[in-house]
Order: structure tokens, then sequence, then C-alpha cells
């Protein structure tokens, strides 16, 4: 045969192939829905969720030196406390730039908060602003629309902003030379306009403010104090292995100085008493991710969801595969006379396999263009679950077109190749004759294949309980302090010398009952960690490390705290000045049954070594101030007027109404400047963001997945029954009920079920035990929650198989009879 005929030949035996595999889809049409939904829905979700871990892995790639960017980051342990943080001193990042010949340039941030910007006669916070080193661009890739990079920050009271803000306050970006009002006071001329960030970036500020204007910037005796975040870029080839084993030798030249004049000790007496000081550097890549620590310049993510979601995707595609292969073995019988006849007419084997593994490959097709409808349509949805901003991308990633093309082509062979070999191994005559054993009791891989979905779906479930019975202890805990009906006034700062009155004039209003003035709050961000001694000899042994936040006089009683021992402060006693409340912790920390009284020492200033006492004059009962991912640390409550915020402590029956009134009071008192407010429940319940995340996109996974699985069942189930007609026809002429029948076609799924729960329940309860270890408060995984996951799991079976047993069993048994 030549190559013409041959390739015509080809072509008609393909051609031939389509039309069949087409004819049969027709010819089954309830089949052929349930399996193209099924994998669409399959494909949808893992298309979404590729989307989604994309999104996460590319983070910080945008940076032309991405793979050369490091952050520095400081270890401490102090004083009992553990501190692993994002920043390091303000000096380490010049030092290494001058001691390291590995490390190419340095640039720090320093947090600035928020700043009032003038717009006409009003002033807007922004609160994206950062400090930062006029090498900024010398290691991040900010695409920069107007300025001179090199000297954009090099002089005081000069700023970089983005496009936005260029637009937002000047309705251009040709605005070089320019300024801004801030905070009233200073003019900053503008030196140059960047591109608004990326969104995947691990920061992300509007407005960069230059660092040499900060006074502590270049202080050198700040070694013992970490709050620049500090970025290095490697030159090329350069270890960071064997960079970070060295970066030691920082801590013997300027930290051990510096502990030897402040505590009179040596680095190695330091650390024989348990405490230490460490650097190292995290990979600019890695920090979305891998970074959970202290003082980082925004929230990251979890590596852990990552691995979660791509494990889910997999397992629903897996799930909808699974369906594919159920539904066409236990089709075995309606197909089988077709292979028999064929083989009988001289098609052989391959031939038979190309076939089916065509049908396959056509469904998964028409499944991958449903699909991508419903990932359009569902984009949106998961966007707002998600928190993010993504798009399908079907154009603008080049590679994605053609990943979908062998996606399609790699589900359809999964889910095609048993069935197609399955078929395809039929004996002619004993098919011919009736004689078919692969019937719907004797399909155990089937069986397997149904139990490994619902073992999914249960595993799934079960997981989304626990999610969600996490998340409602955690809003449910009490936590020491009351956050319901609180309303906080934020940034009070502009208030000046008038803070007092409008304090005093929010107090005469209807429906508040006390207030406190503090910039430091249990839902905030603000931390501040000093050394405390329990004696003036600076006895590292007695050390105890604590935040120190100031406070009123008001602070415990507005916030709904409990004083375990002694006093709350009080004007009445002018020494309160001096006196600092300390919380449970702190009082364990120091060993002594009842502390009120006794006297703690901060060191002032390591060069003079100028102390300061207090004395504590009460305990007040622990309260969580962090995440409940962590365990609650000493704190100190001092005495001290900060201007930070004002916490309300109201009850009223028009909360917009009693807002509206402290705004009307705030305009009076401070025209022009922004109102600023929130809840603190509403603050807390923001701390939690990503867990809330993840509990809705768990759920709606284990939704997707649990209904594709009941897809298959459904069709299975019909299935079942068809091929039992006869036998249920002589069952009900026999006397047996409506219910005997339902009993007898569900018996065998939700023996399947219940085995898919045993199996899947101790891995459910490895995978949750694990994630719950990220809390230092968390639930027990209780046998309820494996109770409630069997019963609903056994109820959606039983749901999706009575459909089908009780249309069966409803049949007219002289026609099914007759039809057989």
């Amino acid at each position: 045969m030549n190559r013409g005929v041959s390739g015509l030949y080809s072509y008609s035996m393909f051609q031939n192939y389509f039309k069949t595999a087409l004819r049969n889809l027709w010819r089954s049409k309830g089949f052929s829905a349930i399996n193209i939904v099924g994998l669409a829905i399959g494909l949808a979700t893992c298309l979404l969720i590729i989307i989604y871990v994309l999104d996460e892995l590319s983070y910080d790639r945008y940076n032309k030196k991405a793979d050369r960017i490091y952050r520095l980051d400081g270890e401490i342990k102090f004083g009992g406390n553990h501190f692993i943080l994002a920043v390091a001193p303000p000096l380490a990042g010049p030092s290494m730039l001058q001691d390291y010949p590995e490390v190419e340039q340095q640039t720090r941030f320093r947090g600035q908060g928020g700043l009032l910007v003038k717009k006409g006669n009003q002033n807007i916070r922004e609160d994206k602003v950062i400090y930062a080193d006029s090498t900024l661009f010398d290691v991040f890739t900010l695409p920069m629309i107007a300025g001179d990079p090199r000297t954009a920050l090099t002089v005081p009271h000069t700023v970089v902003i983005t496009e936005k803000i260029a637009r937002k306050y000047f309705n251009s970006t040709d605005i070089i030379g320019r300024t801004l009002m801030i905070n009233d006071s200073v003019s900053y001329k503008v030196t140059g306009v960047i591109r608004d960030l990326p969104t995947q970036s691990h920061f992300s500020f509007d407005l960069f403010l230059p660092m040499s204007q900060l006074p502590d910037s270049r202080a050198t005796d700040q070694w013992l104090s970490n709050n620049f975040n500090t970025y290095i870029v490697l030159k090329e080839g350069a270890d960071p292995k064997r960079l970070e084993a060295k970066m030691g030798g920082m801590i013997t030249k300027y930290i051990a100085p510096l502990i030897r004049s402040a505590v009179n000790q040596s680095l190695e007496d330091f650390q024989k008493g348990g405490n230490f000081v460490t650097f190292s550097i995290t990979p600019l890549t890695s920090i979305h991710l891998h970074s959970n620590k202290m003082a980082e310049l925004g929230a990251n993510s979890n590596i852990q969801y990552v691995y979660i979601f791509s494990a889910i995707a997999a397992f629903i595609l897996l799930i909808a595969c699974v369906n594919f292969m159920n539904l066409s073995t236990a089709r075995s019988s309606n197909r089988a006379k077709e292979v028999g006849v064929r083989k009988v007419l001289g098609s052989l084997r391959g031939h038979l396999i190309t076939q089916f593994m065509a049908e396959s490959i056509l469904i998964s097709f028409m499944a991958m263009l449903l699909a991508l409808g419903f990932a359009w349509l569902l984009l949106p949805y998961f966007n707002q679950m998600a928190s993010k901003e993504m798009s399908l991308g079907l154009f603008s990633r080049a590679w994605l077109a053609p990943g979908l093309l062998v996606l399609v082509m790699v589900v359809g062979v999964l889910a095609g190749s048993y069935p197609a070999f399955f078929l395809s191994a039929f004996r002619p005559i004993a098919v011919l004759k009736g004689d078919l054993s692969s019937g719907f009791k004797t399909g155990w891989l089937r069986n397997s294949l149904v139990v490994f979905q619902f073992g999914i779906s249960i595993f799934l479930m079960v997981g989304t309980v626990v999610i969600y019975n996490q998340l409602s202890y955690i809003r449910t805990k009490q936590l020491g302090f009351n956050r319901d009906h609180v309303l906080i006034i934020q940034n009070s700062y502009p208030l000046g010398e008038r803070i007092k009155a409008f304090k005093e004039d929010l107090l005469k209003l209807p429906g508040v009952e006390g207030a406190t003035m503090t910039g430091y709050l249990p839902t905030s961000d603000n931390r501040n960690d000093n050394a405390f001694f329990r004696s003036p000899d600076l006895d590292t042994k007695n050390a105890i490390s604590m935040q120190s936040w100031s406070v009123d006089e008001n602070y415990i009683p507005v916030l709904g705290m409990e004083m375990a021992k002694g006093r709350n402060f009080s004007p009445q006693f002018l020494t309160d000045s001096d006196g600092v409340v300390i919380n449970g912790a702190a009082a364990r920390m120091m060993g002594i049954a009842d502390p009120v009284g006794e006297k703690l020492y901060e060191l002032m200033d390591v060069q003079t070594k100028k102390l300061k006492a207090w004395h504590i004059v009460g305990v007040v009962k622990d309260f969580n101030f962090s995440s409940l991912r962590e365990v609650v640390i000493p704190m100190g409550l001092f005495l001290r007027e900060d201007r930070g915020n004002i916490a309300l402590r109201v009850n009223s029956g028009n909360m917009q109404q009693l807002v509206s009134r402290v705004e009307d009071k705030w305009r009076t008192m401070a025209p022009g400047q922004p109102f600023s407010y929130s809840f603190m429940d509403d603050d807390f319940n923001a701390l939690y963001k990503s867990e809330q995340r993840m509990g809705r996109i768990s759920l709606s996974f284990s939704l997707l997945a649990i209904c594709i699985a009941c897809l298959g069942l459904f069709g299975l189930a019909a299935y079942a029954a068809e091929q039992r007609t006869r036998e249920i026809g002589i069952r009900k002429v026999l006397g047996a009920t409506v219910t005997n029948i339902i009993g007898l076609l569900s018996r065998d799924f939700l023996q399947l079920v219940a085995l898919s729960a045993l199996i899947a329940f101790p891995f459910a309860w490895w995978a949750m035990h694990h994630w719950l270890q990220d809390f230092a408060y968390r639930v027990d995984i209780s046998w309820k929650v494996f109770a409630l996951a069997a019963l609903l799991s056994v109820g959606i079976a039983l749901f999706t198989v009575s459909f089908q047993a009780i249309r069966a069993a409803l049949l007219n048994p002289v026609k099914s009879l007759r039809s057989e």
C-alpha cells in the first residue's frame, strides 16, 4: 500500500472513530452528560487552583535581581522570650556591604505608619508610607516614570510616589519639583514617580521618604535594637549559604562589645545563660510563602495552603476521572455486543482501544470547553474568596493554551485507559452468547474507585468542619478583654493639645460608657519590646523581656480586663508615673507569688548605663494581644500619654447615629482632618483573614468534590438498577415491597461509603492535627466531627442512590419482565 493510500486510509479510519464516538455519546445522552459535566467541574476547579498557585509562586519575581536578593533577618532569645524577626539593626545592612565582598548592594526600609497629605483644604490619610535608602532602586525593580533613581532619595524632605498617588493629588505624573504638604507642617518635594507596585509583591507602598532624615538610621549604639527591614543583593556566583555561615562575625564584632558594656557579660557568658542573637538571610522569592516572622512588611501567605490546594485540585480531577472509568466499565454490558460484533468482523484489539480512547479524549475536550466557561463564571467569586485579582490569562500566558491541550490529552488517556483495555478484552463468542462475567456486583476495581472517590470527599469534609470549628473557637474564646462594643477612633494625633477636651466631650455623649487614650490595642500590630531586670546589677539570669505599652488609667476598665493582684493606675497616686502593671505571664516569669511592690529596672542608655526603676502596682490577668497562634508573653502597662487612638466603650441601640455624633465632635475639634474609625471586634476578625479564606475555599472545594462524586454515584446507581431490572421484577412478583427494593439497591453503595469513611478518617485526623499545631490555642478534634462527616456522607449517598432506587422499585414488574 503506497503512502497516499495509507494516509487516506488512516484519515478515513480516524474520521470513522470520530463519527462513531459522537454517535455513541448521542445515543447515551444521560451517561455523556454526567461524564462531561463531572469532568468539566473537575477541570474548572483544577484550572482555578492552578491560577491561584501560579499567582502565589510569582511573588516578587518581577525584580530583575530576584534570584540574588535576600532579606536579613534577626533571631533573639533573651529574658524568657524568643523572637524570630523580619528586621535587623540599623547598621546591619551597611556593615554587610562593608565587611563581606559577596554583597553587591544593600537597602533598608523603616516603618513610618500613616501620614496626612494635604489636598485642597482637606487632609487625606495615607497609610502605605515607608522610609527607604537611596539605594532602593539598585536593589528592587521599580520602574521610574519621572525623576532620577540615582538621586531621588538622597536629600531630606523629598518623596518618591507611585503613579496612583501622583494622579490622585496632581492628576498628572509630570510633577517633578512639585510639593506635598505632609502632616500640616512640612513640604516634601517630589523627586520621583514610579509605576504602581505589582500586586505580587510582599510589600506595597505608595510614598517613599528618604532614610537620611531619620536620626536613628546611623546610630552606632543601635545594634541592640531591631527595626529595619534590610535587603542585600549578592554578586553573581556568590554562595548564600557560605555567606550566612560567616555572618556570626557581625555578632562578635558589633554586638558582643555592647553586651559587655550593657550587662557586664562576655558573649560566651551571655549565651551560656540560654540567650542568643543570630542573623540569617531569606531569599526574596521565599518571603511570601515561607516567612511569617515578627515585623513583616505585609501579611504573607503560607506554602502549606499551596500544597493543600494543589492536592485538592489533583484529588478533584482524579474523582472526575474515576467517574468516567466507573461509568464506562459499568456500561460494559451495553457495549459488549458492539465489541463482539466488531471483533467477529475483523477489528483488532488495537483498533478497539483507539476507538474507546478517541471517545474519552473527545469527552475530555468537550469537558475542557465547558470547564473554561465554568472557570470564567466562577473566577470573580474565587477572587473574592481568595482576596486576589487573578485572570484566566488565556492570551496573556503563551503556555496556557498548549498546556490545556496537554491536560485534555492526559485526562482523556487517564480516564479512558482502563475502560478501553477492559472493553476491548471481551471474548466475542462469550459476549455474543450473553456470558458477561463482569457485572456490577463483581466490579471490585469499580468499587475500589467509589471508595477512593468518597474517601477524598470525606477527607475534605472533615478538614472543612475542623477549620470552621477552629474559626468558631477563635471568635468565641475568652481573650481576657471584651472586644465587643468598642469603637476605636484611629490616629488621634491631629487633635494635638485638644485631645483631652475631645475625650471629655465624647464621655458626655449618650451611649458612651468609657474612653481610653492609647496607641496600643490588643487588636493592632503596634508592638514595643524592652528588656527589664530584677536587680540594678543587670544580671541577665533575672532578665525579663516584655512588651511595654503606654496607657492611661482608664485602659483596663474600658477594655474589660480584670486585675489578678494589686490595683489599677489611679490619679490619686502620683507615684504611679513610675509604676507598672504587669500581666500574669510576666509575674510567672518573675517566679514570685505576689510581685506587687517589687521593682523592675530598665536600662535607658547603654553608654551611660542610666537606669530607670519601676515599681509594680498590680497584675492584670493575661489577655491575648497577638494571634492565637502564639502564647501570651510578658507585658507591662505604663502610665504614659499616647495619642495614637481613642477607644470608647459604647452601648447604643443606634450605633450609626452614635458614630455620626462622634464624627461631628471630631469635625469641630479637628476641621479638615480625616476621621477614621473601626470596631474592635472587626479588627480582631481581620487578624484571621487567611484562615477565613482557607475555610471558605475549603468548603467550596469540598462541595465540588462531593458534587462530582455524587454525579458518578448517580450514574452507577442508574446502571445498577438497569442491570438488575429482571431481578427487581421477579422480586416484586414474589412479594418484595418498595422499601425492600430500595434497601437492596442502596445497600452495596452504603457499604462502600462506610468503608470510605473508615479509610479517610485516620488520614483526615493526621492532616488536621498537623494544621492545628500552628495555633497555641486550638480546639480538640472531637469524635463528633467524624460522626457528622459519616452521617453527612451516608445521607448524601443515600439521597443520591435513592432516586434511582425508588424509580426502579416503582417500575411495573410486568413491563420489566417483558422487556427482558
